[in-house]
């Protein structure tokens, strides 16, 4: 699919880190953008600034996200690329210091991470698949999600992330499989160490140990090199069903 100012295209996640490269990336190749978050100040700030569309949305809840989409697709059209950055992470071990980790805090992760993920995937493809095809292909759309190298090199404490991420994996390819009926197709992205808010919130020699610890290039990634990816798959048709690995060849220590 060539992305071109006709490209209606709903990013997650949209307000920061991974996702406002995301955003910052197609609407700086003239694609009509919309973004959920949850960070209403962000958000409009953010669609303000790139011509983008907002609706605060909680991409664990299927009611939430139905009316974000009705209400986007209102004012950019149906969405041909949805791309997934919204998450949380935290750290807490499965047990530790005489106490097991918090029921709560590890269905939040899953809610928003992997349920959310489905729930704007699914939605997203239903739209989809009721479109005129984009080209020769018979291509109506493509759905990138975001996993994690945690989903495979999990380290200690992140028990809830890892599964979450994990599961996002666990989908990608069925639900290309199950899609490519419809003409969508399904690629998901495990990024490595980046340069997130998150990250960008420790301590300046906590950030260049954990750069230094990528073999090539040695340094933490930058949300702009997740979002070149992004635009990459979206282009080459023949990318479908896979998760890449977006990390410097890291292979994440126990801790």
């Amino acid at each position: 699919m060539k992305i071109s100012s006709e490209t209606p295209i709903l990013v997650t996640g949209g307000a920061s880190g991974l996702g406002l490269a995301v955003v910052e990336k197609f609407a700086g190749m003239g694609a009509k953008v919309a973004i959920f978050d949850m960070n209403v100040e962000e958000g409009n700030r953010v669609a303000a600034l790139h011509g983008a569309s907002f609706q605060k949305v909680d991409v664990s809840n299927p009611q939430s996200v139905s009316e974000g989409l009705e209400k986007i697709r209102g004012e950019i059209g149906q969405e041909r690329v949805c791309v997934n950055c919204a998450g949380i992470g935290f750290s807490q071990k499965t047990v530790s210091k005489g106490r097991k980790h918090q029921f709560d805090l590890f269905e939040k992760t899953i809610n928003i991470n992997l349920i959310g993920t489905f729930n704007v995937a699914s939605q997203s493809a239903l739209g989809m698949s009721n479109q005129t095809s984009l080209n020769e292909d018979k291509e109506n759309g493509v759905i990138i999600n975001t996993a994690s190298v945690a989903a495979y090199d999990g380290q200690i404490g992140q028990i809830a992330y890892s599964a979450s991420k994990g599961g996002v994996v666990g989908m990608t390819l069925p639900m290309a499989r199950d899609l490519a009926q419809n003409g969508i197709r399904v690629v998901t992205i495990a990024p490595g160490l980046f340069s997130t808010p998150m990250l960008r919130s420790l301590p300046e020699e906590v950030q260049d140990a954990l750069g230094k610890s990528v073999p090539f290039p040695p340094r933490l990634g930058n949300p702009s090199e997740y979002a070149e990816l992004t635009a990459q798959i979206v282009e080459n048709t023949m990318l479908n069903g896979e998760t890449i690995r977006l990390d410097g060849a890291i292979r994440m220590a126990p801790k």
